[in-house]
């Protein structure tokens, strides 16, 4: 047997159906995205069932995400945690607030969701002023590329001891290996990939799916 699979859309297909609980209130926020122009800037099913199962793992009652687009992965995030839990959701626009604030209210989960508008960075660091240092359990970043590695080393005073990141787009549709491509989001990826690799604060696991998805366990 080949030790790679190639993932056609049948496959992925397959997976959303057997492989995900994809609620009635992810499945209409869901349909409501794919509708919009900036439809593929929304987080993946599968993607998503991975982020519930790993709230789930960790029982987290602190979590934080950057880049929110419409609240899908908000809302598989929260759907996870218990009446206590907190996401603080961080975006730089609000252009989609209404959206994800109607499915949040409708599913029942507003309350556990804590939205801020305004830069990663900026709300990063404000918490870390706060004294919120070493206190989250999980921290989904998805937010603009360039400065990924800006947002790990602040992600990684704000986690906990055996807390976790998510990075999305780690494969940046391919591009990380194209020597011919040079922009300032895929060159900030890159540096990350290559800092992970060698930080021994943490552990990692890159995985080839959806468009590369790297887990960083925080270690001390």
């Amino acid at each position: 047997m080949a030790d790679r699979l190639e993932m056609t859309t049948d496959l992925i297909d397959y997976v959303c159906q057997t492989g995900t609980r994809e609620s009635t209130s992810l499945e209409k926020l869901r349909r409501h995205t794919q509708n919009l122009p900036e439809a593929d800037m929304r987080v993946p099913q599968e993607q998503g069932q991975l982020l519930h199962f790993l709230i789930k793992t960790l029982n987290a009652r602190k979590v934080m995400e950057l880049g929110v687009f419409t609240g899908y992965s908000t809302l598989w995030m929260a759907s996870a945690m218990p009446p206590d839990g907190r996401v603080i959701a961080i975006d730089k626009r609000k252009d989609w607030q209404d959206i994800a604030e109607t499915h949040w209210e409708e599913a029942g989960v507003r309350s556990k969701i804590d939205f801020r508008v305004g830069r990663a960075e900026r709300t990063m660091q404000e918490l870390i002023d706060d004294g919120e240092a070493g206190t989250f359990d999980l921290i989904f970043i998805d937010a603009d590329k360039k400065s990924y590695t800006t947002y790990y080393e602040l992600a990684l005073r704000l986690l906990r001891t055996g807390g976790i990141m998510v990075f999305d787009n780690m494969l940046r549709l391919g591009d990380v290996i194209d020597p011919e491509v040079h922009d300032p989001a895929v060159d900030d990826i890159r540096a990350l990939n290559a800092r992970l690799r060698e930080d021994d604060r943490v552990v990692i696991s890159m995985l080839p799916f959806s468009d590369g998805l790297t887990l960083v366990l925080k270690t001390q």
